[in-house]
């Protein structure tokens, strides 16, 4: 059963919004500063997150049930945590706050609907929710990943194909024609003399500066609000993995929305979650407007619609959610857009593999072809290279 909320020294941290104003997150001020920073693993928190929700269905005390969790788990910082929760708990410091103390672990949804659960009282229901979207949205991060290991893998080959015969065929022929003082084919010619330049460390030097310069350019570039602004908006008009991204950030929102709307959770809370859990200056926009919007007096429906960027969300989405308003069943709603949108994503990710497998064979043939004419003309003129 969950704990009372127990007042505590808290404070608050955030990305600013587009337009400044910063949602609230609370933090334990006596959170551990050599597990702050932790990392675990989407798996390891899911697997949390149902335990605990199991075992409160069960009538187990909060703290007592963490700490049972704690002592089944591995040694890990994951395990160092959780037993830093069932302490703080037992402290009398509430569950909501004591997970703000580690930001890397726990996101802001995941500790916005605990402390809703606080409220309500229905904390081992809110786990077994948060967990199912806990599980979903991993699953749609894992198609993702694995849409985009097949051009890196062929890419990878390609590079190590041309490697190979660059640095270690070519050379061969080119002492050959040298001993014979013979010229080499103008396109063999050009391969040498790009695979010395590769080879040559003041260029190797003069390159990796270069990169490490414009890595840091690009880094800083990236911490303005126009290179954001230009980033974020590459990201959303790609061709191909534009929709996949578009896609993949409503189906995450929506997710959200559902499962804290269905959970008790305000309707502008959830808009807060969203906002710094898409990462987009303009879905960040988006959801910004919509929430003044809303503030004013409209529905999200009509409030998405009048957002400078409503066309990031398609008409018949917006339809669905205006239906779902009027009849009640928001979250209910938001949950088969949520489906609709993953389905939807499933079938952007089979089509930009159809349509990568082809541009990849042919950018391979195109490396390979090459190379193969490179090598082949002087294994043609050869036999007359050594003849004299």
């Amino acid at each position: 059963m969950p704990t009372a909320v127990q007042s505590s020294v808290v404070r608050t941290s955030s990305r600013a919004s587009p337009n400044g104003r910063k949602p609230l997150r609370l933090e334990s001020a006596s959170s551990n500063p050599a597990l702050s920073g932790a990392r675990v693993k989407q798996t390891d928190l899911i697997l949390f997150t149902t335990q605990l929700s199991v075992m409160l269905d069960s009538g187990v005390v909060l703290s007592d049930a963490i700490e049972a969790i704690a002592d089944q788990m591995r040694p890990g910082a994951f395990r160092e945590v959780t037993r830093d929760l069932a302490e703080r708990l037992k402290n009398g410091e509430s569950f909501s706050v004591a997970l703000g103390g580690y930001p890397k672990i726990f996101s802001t949804m995941f500790i916005s609907m605990v402390r809703a659960s606080e409220v309500s009282g229905r904390m081992a229901e809110m786990l077994r929710v948060l967990s199912g979207y806990l599980t979903a949205d991993a699953e749609t991060k894992k198609q993702v990943k694995s849409a985009m290991i097949y051009p890196v893998v062929m890419l990878l080959m390609a590079v190590a194909a041309t490697g190979s015969l660059m640095f270690f065929v070519l050379p061969r022929f080119t002492r050959i024609y040298e001993a014979r003082g013979t010229a080499l084919p103008k396109l063999t010619q050009i391969l040498v003399d790009f695979s010395a330049l590769l080879g040559s460390p003041t260029f190797l030097a003069s390159a990796a500066t270069l990169l490490t310069a414009g890595g840091f350019a690009l880094s800083a570039w990236k911490q303005t609000l126009s290179g954001r602004k230009a980033l974020d908006w590459m990201k959303v008009h790609l061709p191909i993995f534009g929709g996949m991204y578009v896609d993949t950030v409503l189906t995450r929102s929506m997710r959200i929305l559902a499962t804290m709307v269905n959970t008790g959770v305000n309707l502008l809370d959830a808009l807060d979650v969203m906002k710094s859990s898409c990462g987009n200056y303009y879905f960040q926009c988006l959801w910004e407007t919509a929430d003044r919007k809303i503030r004013d007096g409209y529905q999200l429906s009509d409030a998405l619609m009048l957002s400078p960027y409503n066309g990031l969300i398609a008409s018949g989405i917006l339809q669905m959610l205006r239906a779902g308003e009027k009849s009640g069943q928001l979250g209910q709603v938001c949950d088969k857009i949520s489906i609709f949108l993953e389905k939807k994503l499933q079938n952007s990710i089979r089509t930009a593999t159809s349509l990568i497998e082809p541009l990849m064979i042919i950018i391979m043939g195109a490396i390979i072809g090459t190379l193969a004419i490179a090598l082949l003309l002087p294994v043609f003129r050869i036999s007359s290279v050594i003849s004299q």
